[in-house]
């Protein structure tokens, strides 16, 4: 079994986690609504995606 030769310290665990954050979510305004929307998905309010409506709301 492998087994670590010598101890992580405290710094050196902190710095690797330091990228493991949670990232808020980036919005873009939806052209025919206005609404915000996730960016390269289908609008929730109108349900248009790239100028045609996909989705019956």
């Amino acid at each position: 079994m492998a087994v670590p030769k010598k101890r992580t310290s405290k710094t050196r665990k902190n710095q690797r986690r330091a990228n493991k954050k949670a990232r808020a979510p980036q919005f873009v305004e939806c052209p025919q609504c206005r609404e915000k929307k996730l960016p390269h998905r289908v609008c929730l309010h109108c349900g248009h995606y790239k100028g045609k409506e996909v989705v019956d709301v």
